[in-house]
Parts: C-alpha cells; sequence; structure tokens
C-alpha cells in the first residue's frame, strides 16, 4: 500500500466520500487535475464495493430526492442553472440534513425506509418520504428566514463540500418541495414530447403554467425546466416569452412574466459549451461537431426572435458565449495543416445562414414591420 492509500486509509469514509464527490464534480467541469485518474478509480470501487454511494445518493434519501429527479443536471457548477439542481450536490445536502439538521428524525427515517425497501412496500415508501420532506421543509423555512439560520446552513455544507453552489441547492430544493404535489400534477398533464412549440400546444402549456406559478410564484422556474424537458429542441422555451410579449423587442419581452425563460436557455447554451470542450478534449469531433450545431440553432433562434438584442444583457452574454465558442473553434481549427479543412469549420453547422433560410427571415423582419405600421396606423384612426 503506497503513501497515498495509507493517507486516504486514514480519511473518514465521510472525508472520502466527499472527496471522490469533489474529484467528480471537478472532472465534470473539465478541470480535472492530473493523474487523479487511479485515485478517482478505487475510491470509486471502495464504495461500489461496500454497496454505498457517494453521487447517486443511498435507497433512503433517493426517495427522499426524488421529486428533484427531472431537475437534475451534471453540468459545471460554477455555471448558472436557473431551475435546475447540481446533481452533485446531493451528498452533501443528505449528509447535513441526517447529520445536522434532524439527525434523529433522519435516522429513524433511514432506518424506517431500509425495512420498508426490502419488503417492496412502495406505497409506505413514499409516505414516509413525504412525511420526512415535511419536516425538512419546516426546518428549512424558518432559518432561510433569517440570516444567522442561513449562514449556519453555509458553514453546515462547507464541512461536506467545498462547491459553492450547494447552498443554492438547498435552497432550490426547499422550493422545490414546498410546491412537490403541484409540480407532480403539472409534469403528469405535460404531453411526453412536444414537436413543436407553437399554437395549441403552446396555448396548453400556458394554461396549466399560469395556475401554478399564480399560487407558488419561486417555482416559475422548475416549471419552466420541466416544459424545456419536453421540447424537441429546448431553445423553443423562448417562445414562452416571446409570444406574451406586445413585440419582438427586448425591452417588450423582458417585461412578460416568462421572460426567464430567455436566461434560461442562454444557461443551457453555456451548459453546451462545456460540452463541447470536454468533447475537444477527448477528441470526440463528431460529438463536438453535433453540439455546435445545437449551440449555432439556439444562438439564430434568440438572434431572430428578438430585436434589439444587443442592447441587452441578454444579447452581451449571448456575444460572450459565441465568442468563447468560436474562438475554440479556431484554436482546434489550427491544430491543422492549412491546407485541411476542419469539420468544425463546415459553413454547413450554421443550418440557418443558407440563402433560404435568410431569406425567411427577411421576410419575417418584413411582416413585422408591416404589422407594426398598421398597429400604429389603427392608433391613429381612434
Amino acid at each position: 500500500m503506497g503513501p497515498l492509500q495509507n493517507y486516504l486509509q486514514g480519511m473518514s469514509v465521510q472525508a472520502r466520500r466527499s472527496l471522490l464527490a469533489e474529484l467528480e464534480r471537478l472532472d465534470l467541469c473539465g478541470s480535472g487535475l492530473n493523474g487523479s485518474e487511479e485515485l478517482l478509480a478505487g475510491l470509486r470501487a471502495e464504495f461500489r464495493d461496500k454497496g454505498q454511494s457517494h453521487g447517486r445518493v443511498g435507497n433512503p434519501s433517493r426517495y427522499f430526492f426524488e421529486p428533484l429527479a427531472p431537475l437534475l443536471i451534471d453540468g459545471a457548477p460554477e455555471h448558472a442553472n436557473t431551475g435546475r439542481i447540481q446533481r452533485s450536490s446531493l451528498a452533501a445536502i443528505w449528509d447535513w440534513i441526517s447529520q445536522h439538521l434532524l439527525p434523529a428524525m433522519a435516522r429513524d427515517y433511514d432506518d424506517g425506509t431500509r425495512k420498508l425497501i426490502l419488503a417492496d412496500r412502495q406505497s409506505e415508501i413514499r409516505q414516509a418520504a413525504d412525511a420526512f420532506q415535511a419536516k425538512v421543509i419546516r426546518y428549512l423555512e424558518g432559518m432561510f428566514a433569517s440570516p444567522t439560520g442561513a449562514g449556519q446552513i453555509r458553514t453546515g455544507l462547507a464541512i461536506y463540500t467545498s462547491s459553492q453552489t450547494a447552498f443554492e441547492d438547498l435552497r432550490k430544493m426547499f422550493i422545490v418541495l414546498t410546491a412537490r404535489d403541484a409540480l407532480a400534477a403539472f409534469i403528469g398533464a405535460l404531453p411526453s414530447k412536444i414537436e413543436q412549440f407553437e399554437g395549441e400546444s403552446l396555448k396548453a402549456v400556458v394554461e396549466l403554467l399560469d395556475p401554478l406559478t399564480e399560487r407558488y410564484p419561486p417555482a416559475l422556474p422548475f416549471a419552466l425546466t420541466l416544459v424545456a424537458n419536453r421540447l424537441k429542441e429546448p431553445w423553443q422555451l423562448i417562445r414562452l416569452a416571446t409570444k406574451a410579449a406586445r413585440s419582438k423587442n427586448v425591452s417588450d419581452i423582458a417585461a412578460v412574466p416568462y421572460a426567464i425563460a430567455i436566461s434560461m436557455v442562454l444557461d443551457r447554451i453555456d451548459d453546451k459549451f462545456t460540452a463541447f470542450r470536454k468533447a475537444l478534449t477527448q477528441r470526440q469531433i463528431l460529438v463536438s461537431r453535433d453540439i455546435l450545431v445545437e449551440i449555432y440553432d439556439a444562438e439564430h433562434a434568440l438572434r431572430v426572435r428578438l430585436d434589439r438584442l444587443e442592447t441587452s444583457d441578454w444579447g452581451r452574454r449571448l456575444d460572450d458565449l459565441i465568442g468563447a465558442v468560436t474562438a475554440a473553434v479556431d484554436v482546434e481549427k489550427n491544430s491543422l495543416p492549412k491546407d485541411v479543412r476542419h469539420v468544425l469549420g463546415s459553413r454547413s453547422l450554421r443550418r440557418h445562414d443558407q440563402f433560404a433560410d435568410r431569406a425567411i427571415h427577411l421576410a419575417w423582419k418584413g411582416r413585422d414591420v408591416l404589422a407594426n405600421a398598421a398597429a400604429y396606423c389603427k392608433g391613429l384612426i381612434r
């Protein structure tokens, strides 16, 4: 056994679990430590052999976190993730709940649920999970309501993870569990797949969203994530904002209740860029190409459907993201000899730059000008 193994064996099980979670988080973000592969493999094997889980959360906690499942993401923690929760935060959150917030209740829940799991009594398992969720919500409500309580949460979570997102993910969990039943009914009423998010399909979703968000306003981003998960093309989420606005001007779109959908699409472009860089690092060029197409499609949708986008924070963020994408593509292209064309440099990846699409774009613009002129004239007549 080498020095590193001896050192690891001297750590507590909890510390080794936290170390593994942190190493996997760094690896996921493309910031993994050199030479960490052997360490990761050893730690994963340890928890697997013991029948334990660090990131996938053990059985009783899996039922506790079940309402969060459609909202979980394995993206980069430092990126904005409106309406989504980092999967890597769950282990630290569970450890904090079970060892600091409600240790006795958590122990009772864990012991009782394990017996129910062995007996496969699914209905009673979920009742137990619902009851424990209600207790956690009640305690968190008081703590989040005061600066002192919030500070205690931050300090407690820091014992189990160095990630700064765990606190916000716990706050998100609190919101989701508070609106648990309403969100479950909402997702149950959504179509399993939304091919085209416009017309009647858009109207039907809005009719589901409005009462939910009126009753639980903080749950809006999570409801929008549930919608985005059902869309064939997630960028179509922006239609909730653009269709509700009185014009395509970015200031009018920013004023509608569902304007947050624009930021959420930008979040997803950011995630796609992280995945793009990781695929490049692993020399998965065809995967990189497909991700790049998705990024360009989302960019095109935003630029076409929001007028004066460049004057907004949304536009500046989009410019920064696309600038970073372009720089990464240029670096990759320059890695090949000058006389060799790179697949990532193909103009066909920007599918909407083709002549027909540009003509359609101009037609849309012309239609908007006529519509605005008609509305103006109508106003004069009145």
